[in-house]
Formats: structure tokens, C-alpha cells, sequence
């Protein structure tokens, strides 16, 4: 992961709201890989992008369809889980890998799975277990290589990122 924050968070309550925050700045196109063991908060994150995004509705993760679209807020999300080790890169070989540069805002849970598949830039991030209701979290975008930079500049993403309550610099 190239250079960005690491955070802790103190609750779901406040990494939902970290995700919010971030999700009012992504722009159409942007991608998300999330990373961390199971119960480390990824679903969690997602379920604060779509507040973020406007969009009204349970969130969860969508390990036996693969991939959700949710509706209805500022731009689109397409929630992608590739825990179901083969299924998830026939998804994405089939044209799944299609919704990864659409319109709205793609996010990957468990996205090492399927790295190759994923375009730069992106942002990455990792969730991992601190306590019962702690989890660390790191931002990091990962850019394309080259003097021409990206398109789509996620790094303007992370800089003078307001932190919400129950979130700090770690």
C-alpha cells in the first residue's frame, strides 16, 4: 500500500461515519478495495459509503450474489464481495469487471482476492481487529505509474479529511 492515514476507530458507529465522510468526496468512477479478517468492519465501511452517497436501505454483504447494486443517492455503488474463492473472478471475467469503471462508485470487500482484476487508481483499505469494537484502519490510494498520473486523482480524497468523533490519527 503506497503512502496514507492510519486511523483508529472506536466504534462501528464512527468507522460508519469515517466512510460517509469519505464517500461525500468520491467522484463517479472511483474504486475501493477493502481489506481485513472476517468481523474487521469491511461491510461496515460500505454500509457508511451508501450514507455517505445518500442512498436509503439495509447494506450487507452480498458474499452469495457477488456483487449489489444500491440506488437511489447521489451516485450508484456497486458493492462487490470476492470471499468465494473462484466464483468472483468468473464474476469479473464474465464483464463483472465492467461495473469496476462505471458510473457510480465500485467497492471490492476482501479485493486481494482478485487484485488483477482491479483498476488504478483506487483507493485501498485495510480494517483490522484492535479490540472488541476498536479497528485500525488505513487509507492509502494507489495510483498509476508514469509522469501522466490518473485520471481520476483519489488522492484529493484523503487530504483535509475532517476526522469524525471517535476516530484519530494512530
Amino acid at each position: 500500500m503506497a503512502d496514507g492515514l492510519n486511523l483508529r476507530s472506536s466504534s462501528p458507529e464512527a468507522t460508519e461515519e469515517l466512510a460517509s465522510r469519505i464517500a461525500e468526496r468520491l467522484r463517479a468512477g472511483s474504486v475501493l478495495a477493502l481489506s481485513g479478517d472476517l468481523g474487521a468492519g469491511k461491510t461496515c465501511f460500505v454500509r457508511g459509503l451508501a450514507r455517505g452517497l445518500g442512498i436509503e436501505g439495509p447494506v450487507a454483504s452480498p458474499t452469495y450474489l457477488l456483487m449489489q447494486a444500491h440506488e437511489g443517492g447521489r451516485l450508484p455503488l456497486y458493492h462487490f464481495d470476492a470471499w468465494m474463492e473462484g466464483r468472483e473472478k468468473a464474476l469479473l471475467a464474465d464483464g463483472g469487471a465492467e461495473w469496476l469503471h462505471g458510473d457510480g462508485i465500485s467497492v471490492v470487500e476482501w479485493a486481494g482476492r482478485v487484485e488483477e482484476w482491479l483498476p488504478l487508481p483506487r483507493l485501498e483499505v485495510q480494517l483490522t481487529h484492535l479490540g472488541p469494537d476498536t479497528r485500525g484502519i488505513r487509507l492509502a490510494t494507489r495510483a498509476l505509474d508514469g509522469p501522466e498520473g490518473s485520471v481520476l486523482d483519489l488522492g484529493g480524497v484523503l487530504e483535509d479529511l475532517e476526522l469524525p468523533a471517535g476516530v484519530e490519527p494512530a
